[in-house]
């Protein structure tokens, strides 16, 4: 296993304002100087950087930039993180050229994986036929993704369209795209990380990891928290999985780089491999 950070563990997330009228231009964005992010990651000790396709846009014209930053600090890019409404068809044409853009950057950039989040929620509450449209939606951009030589995967999230062990399976039910399995995003949600993972062992496509306080919903270092990490790490490894580990610890109020590191240590006491395999 390699282990990636998060870059919006420092600044947490913004948009672009433009999106408001025009949904083509809306993208997640990280405040803060991506130079010094990268700095940061690689001073933690990790080899791999997960970002906003929103903190692309600047380097949209001289990305070769942001790749030898990357690279003379001796990371990766492991994914790039981005996100959509999926349940208005009429809106899917501005959508879908909005992510072929973010697309584009992702794999100039030259990303691994491609996360997905987010699906809207209607005022009047979630509709049994926004799935069936979000996940026909999914597997177009899937395709495009994988077209560009990435990795997609759908993170389910708090907020989103799939929430709750209910949502995720609607969702899933309805397309094929791999799954981002975010630990603390599926216990906050009240499902257990665990039984999500063995349930949907053959589409692991991408890990997200974090601890959580249970009693606040609050973000922790990986160690700090709730969650049961030895066993969700025994079940990832279970699947088969053997790729980016990546921590993402937005909303932390403690010290970041300290959080960082904790979180890189902790996963260094840990085996990532299953004896039983040659």
């Amino acid at each position: 296993m390699k282990f990636a950070y998060e870059a919006n563990a420092w600044g947490g997330v913004v948009g672009t304002p433009g999106a408001v009228t025009d949904l083509g231009s809306g993208f997640y964005v990280t405040p803060g100087d991506v130079h010094q992010t990268i700095e940061a990651i690689a001073a933690a000790g990790y080899t791999g950087i997960e970002l906003f396709d929103g903190n692309l846009l600047p380097f949209e014209e001289s990305i070769g930039n942001f790749v030898s930053a990357v690279h003379a600090n001796g990371l990766e890019v492991a994914g790039v993180y981005t996100g959509g409404h999926f349940i208005y068809a009429d809106a899917q044409e501005d959508e879908l050229a909005r992510f072929d853009r973010s697309i584009r950057l992702a794999a100039s950039a030259g990303a691994r994986h491609y996360v997905i989040g987010g699906g809207a929620v209607r005022s009047t509450g979630r509709r049994a036929q926004d799935y069936e449209t979000a996940g026909a939606f999914l597997d177009t951009v899937a395709e495009r993704a994988q077209a560009a030589g990435l990795i997609p995967s759908y993170h389910p999230h708090l907020g989103s369209i799939a929430q709750a062990p209910d949502h995720i399976d609607a969702l899933f039910a309805a397309t094929s795209i791999g799954l981002c399995a975010d630990v603390a995003h599926i216990a906050a949600g009240g499902g257990d990380p665990v039984a999500v993972i063995r349930k949907y062992a053959d589409r692991l496509a991408y890990v997200h990891l974090k601890d959580l306080n249970h009693q606040t919903n609050a973000f922790l270092p990986l160690g700090a928290g709730d969650l049961d990490l030895n066993a969700i790490i025994s079940e990832v490894v279970d699947a088969g999985y053997q790729d980016w580990i990546t921590v993402e610890l937005d909303g932390y109020e403690g010290d970041e780089d300290e959080a960082a590191k904790r979180s890189l240590t902790f996963l260094q006491n840990k085996t990532f491999t299953d004896p039983a395999r040659p």
